[in-house]
């Protein structure tokens, strides 16, 4: 069939299009910047008042301009201050923090690529069944499901350890269909094929033809988990009760109870005021910033390989 021909029956719903190369209107890219600005201001502004606000006094907070800087004395008193909270706990935390997202990372990663391939590349019965379960599990809400495992946990006895954090936080059915698609669409039967031609066995084909096409997926993977992982507050808020097993968003929601803001005076003076717990939320803050940094090229190829086929 003519491609006119082909245009009549469907209709032309591509509209005009800007060749390479070619400008948009003078209008059209004014509004885009305008409306690119608007959303830096309204990211960009939050992000450096927080970095400002550990230079300042918890009085010069609310009295000097949001976006004025400081002291460097000051800011060395605030970091001082945050330290002294239960003799270096926010250390500790941090380190807790990094220890339960990188584990539950090497977890969730490993079983997503696997699962996703299995699935992309193999047919057996049940494969519909575990793809529909696997976007039943995606759209759960976190709350729907915490109750259960905390049932679980308790009665294996492993509730307030580290393994009744990290176990959920490797299941990643998101990461597993993200796999599925990207091994659907990426991944050509054609070398499967060659692959089993050459009497590879199936681990063979993942492991010399599966696996090196995926580090893209496999940047994004980990960057998504880690994010989610260092930014867990609510399944470790249920399953962790002691203060040798709680990670940072935990001890960060204490120590913001702990300030003068939502603590009376009478009952009693604390030295965790506005700019530490500021100061903490940098520090919650950084290391999503730094994988990020490191993983942005695997991050937009990754969200980006396989989103068309031709």
């Amino acid at each position: 069939m003519a491609l006119s021909s082909r245009r009549r029956i469907l209709g032309d719903r591509t509209g005009p299009r800007l060749a390479i190369g070619e400008r948009l209107p003078w209008h059209t890219n004014i509004v885009r910047r305008i409306v690119l600005a608007i959303f830096a201001v309204f990211w960009v502004v939050p992000v450096i008042w927080l970095v400002l606000a550990p230079s300042k006094t918890d009085n010069e907070l609310l009295d000097r301009a949001p976006l004025a800087w400081g002291s460097w004395e000051q800011l060395g008193e605030t970091w001082t201050d945050l330290y002294s909270f239960n003799d270096g706990a926010i250390l500790d935390w941090a380190l807790r923090s990094l220890v339960y997202a990188l584990t539950a990372l090497v977890i969730a990663v490993g079983t997503s690529i696997l699962a996703g391939y299995g699935l992309a590349t193999r047919d057996f019965a049940g494969k519909r069944a575990i793809l529909a379960l696997t976007l039943v599990t995606m759209i759960l809400p976190v709350s729907a499901t915490v109750l259960p495992l905390f049932l679980g946990m308790n009665f294996v006895g492993l509730l307030n350890t580290p393994i009744s954090v990290i176990l959920p936080m490797g299941f990643f059915p998101f990461g597993t269909y993200l796999a599925y698609i990207y091994y659907r669409r990426s991944l050509p039967p054609s070398l499967l094929e060659a692959a089993s031609i050459d009497g590879a066995s199936h681990w063979q084909a993942f492991r010399k033809v599966g696996l090196p096409l995926s580090k893209p997926l496999l940047g994004l993977l980990a960057f998504l988990n880690f994010t989610v992982n260092w930014n867990r507050f609510f399944l470790p808020f249920v399953m962790l009760n002691s203060a040798d097993t709680i990670n940072l968003p935990v001890g960060l929601n204490a120590l913001v109870q702990s300030t003068s803001a939502l603590r009376p005076t009478f009952l009693g003076s604390t030295p965790i005021k506005r700019p530490e717990v500021a100061l903490a939320s940098l520090i919650l803050a950084i290391p999503v910033a730094i994988v990020f940094i490191l993983a942005q090229k695997y991050v937009i190829t990754g969200s980006l390989t396989g989103a068309t086929k031709d």
